[in-house]
């Protein structure tokens, strides 16, 4: 006698599981940072992650489209970090609840830091040579902007201006990479 054949799910459903792969694919690595600078080891951290990632599957109906899936990950992982830490109480090296928090209020302060020179990084890529270079000048410590401005044969407040447009398209570059990433860094 055949055995029965196990049903494919839905088309919707393979898209919803594709899409979960992707985005922890995508955030793994962070959230594995994050844990390893919340846990002892990193085979603690290791453990937490993937952990993590079961709850984040179990739980992935929850999850709204169009939010940031890094964001909702980090916090399942902060989670299953804290449940871990309350597990592992018996072991000499505990922390305190306060330190606990402070130690992933800093983790997070560290990996939005990344997040937003990440996106400066990408965005100064957008420009061309000179206007980086022009850039890297205006900012680099002790430069008098008359001086540049004098190097690049324009007035003081024409220079001024020119730079005002530079930042302005990095705010505007900074501002679209945080939508896209849907975060708040």
């Amino acid at each position: 006698m055949d055995k029965p054949q196990a049903q494919p799910g839905s088309i919707a459903d393979q898209q919803r599981y594709e899409l979960f792969v992707r985005n922890l694919l995508e955030h793994e690595p962070r959230v594995r940072a994050f844990l390893r600078g919340l846990l002892p080891s990193w085979q603690d951290a290791a453990e937490v992650t993937q952990e993590a990632s079961l709850v984040a599957w179990r739980k992935f109906s929850d999850f709204e489209e169009g939010t940031s899936f890094g964001g909702w990950f980090l916090t399942i992982a902060r989670y299953e970090a804290m449940a871990y830490r309350r597990r592992q109480a018996r072991s000499p090296l505990v922390f305190s609840d306060a330190v606990w928090d402070l130690l992933a209020e800093e983790t997070t302060e560290a990996e939005e830091e990344q997040v937003r020179h990440r996106q400066l990084e990408s965005c100064l890529d957008t420009l061309d040579s000179r206007q980086r270079e022009l850039l890297m000048k205006v900012y680099s410590s002790g430069v008098v902007m008359r001086e540049v401005a004098k190097q690049y044969g324009k007035s003081e407040q024409a220079f001024y201006k020119v730079v005002q447009r530079l930042r302005a398209s990095l705010l505007k570059c900074i501002s679209k990479a945080k939508a896209m990433e849907g975060c708040d860094v």
